[in-house]
């Protein structure tokens, strides 16, 4: 972020209205603080996510909610295994013109046509169906019979996936996985917060949220955020956790034995964006460290594939991030030279 006043008056402005936005969702949405942070990270960062939780926490709730806050178009798609990928897209049909009694193929827009797309159970459709999504997320737009459709700006994909009942369902590719900013965990509400909701939903009072900013202002602020100054000192931090998960011959333990696919160079993309957008969200004018570890575990843990050993001794995604997090603050594995990579990222040429 520039120093100009009016970067830092915009950034204060965003400031104000994600407290307004926390505001208006805990009219509808008990507890989940940290589900909806990631969530408003992932937006002004540009990101689709993906949220994984038992059936019953709301998910679908959540994603509806912050859709109506933000003043976007919502659709939402329930992944079946007779779905197919027009369906999604949409599709040319015949249109007969009454004036001139002609008949023309006309493009009927499908549901991936609004600005927040929840792809509820994503799991639970054919590959076919779900690479559908694949051009939709990366080049945000759909082809159909040969022509380019352009989606709305902005344009995010929320998908669910229900980690308990593995049966009938189509685990999603790696390239596709890859696509999502976050892996969001949806976790059980704690007696408090369950209590009140149950207090809430089973009465007669409905609640209802308003919409807190515009499509126009919500670009400025993803703007905005891609200019919070981010210290190369920080890039190269965030750079080890990815780096660091691909070391399997000279790396650490844990990673040798328990991992057996580390992160892509998109990880440490998203990791420095959502650092911005934690900052700005918070008041700061720059991005830090702990902005960085705010945000690993939700990127990290759909990109980091696990060995039998992993399964057999109980060891999770976010454990081994909790573990490189823990490995590259403590700097035993090696003396850094001259404020660059640590000797075990460089190549053995630049050793």
């Amino acid at each position: 972020m520039t120093s100009t006043e009016g970067d830092l008056a915009l950034a204060s402005e965003l400031k104000a209205t994600y407290a307004r936005i926390r505001e208006e969702l805990s009219r509808v949405i008990v507890g989940q603080d940290d589900v909806l942070e990631q969530l408003v990270i992932a937006i002004l960062s540009g990101g689709h996510s993906l949220l994984v939780g038992a059936p019953g926490l709301a998910k679908t709730l959540i994603v509806r909610t912050l859709a109506d806050t933000l003043g976007l178009s919502f659709n939402r798609v329930q992944f079946t295994p007779d779905l197919m990928p027009s369906d999604i897209t949409g599709t040319d049909v015949i249109h007969e013109n009454k004036s001139s009694g002609e008949r023309e193929f006309k493009f009927v827009k499908g549901p991936v046509f609004a600005n927040v797309v929840l792809a509820d159970e994503i799991n639970r459709t054919p590959p076919k169906t779900q690479a559908a999504l694949l051009e939709a997320m990366q080049e945000q737009q759909v082809t159909v019979g040969g022509q380019r459709h352009e989606l709305p700006e902005p344009f995010f994909v929320l998908a669910t996936q229900n980690p308990i009942e593995q049966e009938g369902t189509y685990p999603l590719p790696e390239a596709q996985l890859d696509r999502f900013q976050f892996q969001i965990l949806v976790d059980y509400p704690d007696e408090e917060d369950e209590f009140e909701i149950v207090r809430r939903t089973t009465g007669d009072e409905k609640s209802r949220v308003e919409s807190v900013v515009t499509e126009a202002r919500l670009a400025e602020f993803q703007s905005l955020t891609r200019r919070v100054p981010v210290a190369d000192h920080v890039i190269r931090f965030a750079m080890q956790f990815p780096r660091l998960s691909r070391q399997r011959d000279d790396g650490p333990d844990f990673i040798q034995k328990y991992v057996e696919w580390g992160a892509g160079p998109r990880a440490s993309q998203f990791m420095v964006l959502a650092a911005r957008a934690r900052a700005v969200l918070l008041g700061r004018e720059f991005a830090g460290i702990e902005d960085v570890l705010a945000v690993a575990a939700p990127v990290l843990r759909h990109r980091i594939i696990l060995n039998f050993n992993a399964e057999a001794d109980g060891v999770t995604t976010d454990t081994i991030v909790g573990q490189l997090a823990e490995f590259i603050q403590s700097g035993a594995q090696n003396e850094t030279e001259g404020g660059r990579f640590p000797k075990l990222l460089r190549s053995k040429s630049a050793k």
